[in-house]
């Protein structure tokens, strides 16, 4: 980190060493118009490759307008969103409905992925080639392809596009129900579990798939212990796998679990046991990247307990603080290592420009998550009353300020 007037700029945003002039141009004004003395950290804008907006089809949950605001809010320029909307994006028609919206009513880079079937429904590929310009990649996030035949299919085809499979997995025979972790706390409460193979399984499914197509090949959300041992085997052997997980599954884990539809989220939240393991694959590379997973829902939605609310949560304005707060204070990993988990691996491994972007914490400043500030629709948060560190002060984007929260000298 180098310092300039009262700004730590991270070392990823300086060329040959110093701050760039662009860079000096965005700060050097701010610097002499805040009121405070205290050192702000600026870092790349950040990157979320896992989110979900509603629009068009669900805007009573998020739209592409409170969605953007949300990401500024929490630091971010880019997100990629998720592709269960109405219409689905499955051809280039049903996409243009998406980015219509997007360039009407974006404040940050949106970069929405396509369907890998034809309305989600797991049986026939969408119309992969007309879409290939616009989608920044494929997914059916929400719902597991459940054939090996299909699979290979859509592998084969986007590796032809020289696009990223991006998979939800999910085995369906083996949900019998379940809403969360089926572990020691859906045994002692009577609820019914989703058992981690559900998801390991489909993940060493596709791992194989994509070690004999070539695909680049990215799993969503992983949630398991057995999860990171799979990638990290086919890593080893040179497969073109990536991987996220989010902060709930870092921070949290079953035992973290109350009756409130707050804490449900699929994949759920695992074990004590699952949660180190997913931090052991951050320290050592096997997890790329964290995303949100990013879900917003109604009130009415997500106030049905834990067996009958909605699955999701909303995250990209506690996302940055949680993670500063629970990993690198506490020294189990570098800030330079976050950084490259939210801002630089997720574009360089999706092909998203860096920009001139940046965004600005005051890292020492600390405050308790209330949803009510939350500038997203969605206010289901697990991580409500916590006490964080950390305030993001500045977003911009593509030089332009997206967020601004400086207290600025009278005139």
């Amino acid at each position: 980190m180098q310092t300039f007037e009262n700004f730590k700029i991270h070392k990823s945003l300086l060329q040959d060493g110093v701050v760039s002039d662009s860079l000096a141009g965005l700060l050097s004004p701010l610097g002499k118009v805040i009121t405070d003395t205290n050192e702000y950290s600026v870092f790349p804008g950040f990157c979320d490759v896992h989110v979900h907006f509603r629009q068009p089809g669900f805007s009573y949950k998020e739209t592409i307008r409170t969605g953007t605001l949300a990401a500024a809010h929490g630091g971010y320029t880019a997100v990629c969103t998720m592709p269960n909307l109405n219409p689905v994006p499955d051809c280039a028609e049903n996409m243009k409905v998406q980015t219509d919206i997007i360039r009407r009513d974006a404040l940050i880079n949106v970069y929405p992925y396509a369907s890998i079937t034809v309305s989600q429904n797991g049986t026939e590929l969408s119309d992969m080639e007309a879409l290939k310009e616009t989608a920044v990649a494929f997914s059916d996030d929400g719902k597991g392809i459940q054939t090996e035949e299909l699979m290979e299919k859509a592998m084969i085809k986007a590796k032809s596009l020289g696009k990223i499979i991006v998979a939800h997995c999910e085995d369906n025979s083996l949900l019998k129900g379940g809403y969360i972790h089926d572990g020691k706390y859906a045994r002692e409460h009577s609820h019914r579990g989703i058992c981690s193979e559900s998801e390991w399984r489909q993940i060493k499914r596709d791992s194989e798939i994509a070690k004999r197509t070539g695909c680049a090949y990215h799993v969503c959300h992983i949630s398991t212990k057995e999860s990171v041992e799979i990638i990290r085997q086919a890593k080893k052997e040179g497969v073109n796998i990536t991987c996220e997980t989010a902060p709930h599954y870092l921070v949290l884990d079953e035992n973290s679990l109350r009756e409130d539809g707050k804490f449900k989220m699929n994949p759920p939240l695992r074990s004590a046991e699952d949660r180190l393991a997913l931090i052991e694959g951050i320290k050592d590379g096997t997890v790329d990247m964290i995303a949100t997973d990013h879900a917003p829902h109604s009130k009415e939605e997500k106030s049905k307990g834990l067996e009958k609310s909605a699955f999701g949560i909303v995250g990209l304005e506690t996302a940055f603080p949680v993670l500063y707060t629970e990993l690198v204070l506490k020294g189990i990993i570098t800030l330079d290592r976050l950084i490259e988990l939210m801002a630089i691996n997720p574009r360089k491994r999706f092909g998203i420009p860096f920009g001139n972007d940046i965004t600005v914490w005051k890292l020492g400043e600390q405050f308790t998550v209330n949803p009510d500030r939350f500038l997203s629709m969605g206010k289901a948060t697990p991580f409500e009353g916590m006490l964080l560190n950390g305030k993001c002060c500045l977003t911009v984007c593509g030089g332009k300020t997206v967020y601004n929260n400086f207290i600025i000298q009278e005139a």
